[in-house]
């Protein structure tokens, strides 16, 4: 398939790097099958149609809200939102630059704030979806979004981060304890130097 937009991109680190908080196993199906999954469904719909080679994002954008392109939309925005979510994570632990540090003290009071208001909000999202740091019109914010949906469909939402709380992300290592799963993850695994350097570009 080369690299189009429409690839399943590389993961940025070795399957088994987020052990022990995220399993290899775990990491193997989330990927290999059900992000995969959303690629393979793309290629499907949008196969001899002028959209075959339209970005993921450009595909979000044009199909959010439409019935006739619900399918689409699902399966670009997962495919987004798991590209951005595997990128979110790292292995070694991290911390936000100067900048972002800032802005977090500023609005959350300390990163130890964000980090239990993020998991608090997470774990709250009824069903499948997401948490993200966001910056909205101009402050930082942790929202939940439902099933595919992404926060850039949103006017003003730049996301910084995410973390998945579908339950192929944490099932098989913690089974229906998703706040455990969120707690490690937001505690040891968020990659602040991917937020960090997504901040940089407001």
């Amino acid at each position: 398939m080369g690299a189009s937009p429409q690839s399943l991109p590389n993961l940025p680190y070795a399957q088994d790097a987020l052990e022990p908080v995220i399993s290899a196993r775990t990491v193997g199906i989330h990927y290999g099958k059900h992000h995969q999954a959303y690629f393979t469904n793309l290629h499907k719909l949008l196969a001899d149609t002028p959209l075959a080679t339209a970005t993921l994002e450009q595909l979000i954008l044009k199909s959010h809200g439409r019935e006739d392109m619900e399918d689409i939309f699902n399966n670009a925005a997962q495919a987004w939102n798991h590209n951005f979510y595997w990128k979110s994570l790292s292995p070694v632990q991290t911390t936000p630059d100067e900048r972002l540090a800032r802005a977090i003290v500023g609005k959350f009071g300390s990163t130890e704030a964000l980090s239990k208001q993020l998991l608090t909000v997470s774990a709250s999202q009824f069903g499948s979806g997401w948490g993200w740091l966001v910056v909205d019109k101009g402050e930082l914010a942790v929202v939940k979004t439902g099933n595919a949906e992404t926060p850039f469909t949103r006017s003003g939402q730049l996301p910084l981060l995410t973390v998945d709380v579908w339950e192929h992300a944490y099932y098989l290592d913690y089974q229906n304890r998703r706040p455990d799963y969120l707690a490690e993850t937001i505690a040891k695994k968020l990659n602040w130097t991917f937020a960090s350097a997504n901040y940089a570009r407001i």
